[in-house]
């Protein structure tokens, strides 16, 4: 009798105030790996982003694990790999360092400008979706409610602020950083050392779920892409 095949365990975190679902249609050979979803916690009163992500290093309950994270969830990954043995390390439409970040991001830094960003007024979400008019309008009211269900003022200040103010002077070695050429919140000319996806937006883990299903396996087993065309 051969010996069963010990799987590789992925772990997916979300984009900010996103939930879980937005990996939905990302799928992953079951004969080799086995995904695990994680979701935001709502941060202790003025909590570091060290502390936030020794707190979530909790709900990683395997050794060797893949880390995906998307936007500002890939920062919260890379700073969870700071006190985890990982397998491979992969964010999607983030950054690695704070160079990365747009210029009007680290204005907002500069300034403070990102506390004058009143996040109360996502509780409306689903005020907008009733009233939208038109196709496109109500579509995407509908994907904000569908996707972007942490509403918690003390989260979205928190989460808001270190973003912008993410200390991250050098990025990682080894990271594998996917990011599309299409990036409307994180420029792609800001990017370094990426594989870019030709016509890629923020939301491509939505809308090019396919790219990723064919591609994340390798990636995870073999760090790379062997196929020239990765479009």
């Amino acid at each position: 009798m051969t010996e069963e095949k010990e799987l590789i365990h992925v772990y997916f975190m979300p984009g900010m105030a996103a939930n879980s679902s937005i990996f939905e249609n990302i799928k992953l050979p079951e004969d080799h790996f086995k995904m695990h979803f994680l979701e935001w916690i709502i941060p202790q009163r003025d909590e570091s982003l060290k502390s936030y992500a020794l707190r979530m290093n909790k709900y990683v309950k395997h050794e060797n694990v893949v880390l995906i994270g998307v936007s500002f969830g890939g920062v919260i990954v890379q700073e969870m790999a700071k006190s985890l043995d990982l397998k491979r390390l992969i964010i999607i439409s983030s950054v690695k360092c704070r160079e990365e970040l747009p210029r009007r991001m680290r204005y907002a830094a500069s300034t403070g400008l990102f506390k004058l960003i009143p996040t109360s007024l996502l509780d409306y979400v689903d005020h907008f979706e009733k009233i939208a008019v038109g196709d496109f309008i109500k579509k995407r009211a509908k994907l904000y409610r569908q996707y972007l269900s942490v509403r918690n003022q003390r989260y979205l200040d928190w989460a808001i602020k270190n973003m912008v103010l993410w200390n991250c002077p050098k990025a990682r070695e080894g990271i594998i950083h996917i990011h599309g050429d299409k990036d409307e919140i994180f420029p792609i000319k800001y990017i370094s050392d990426c594989i870019t996806v030709k016509n890629g937006t923020h939301i491509m883990i939505l809308n090019r779920y396919r790219w990723f299903n064919k591609y994340l396996p390798q990636l995870i087993l073999l760090g790379k892409i062997e196929e020239e065309n990765k479009k």
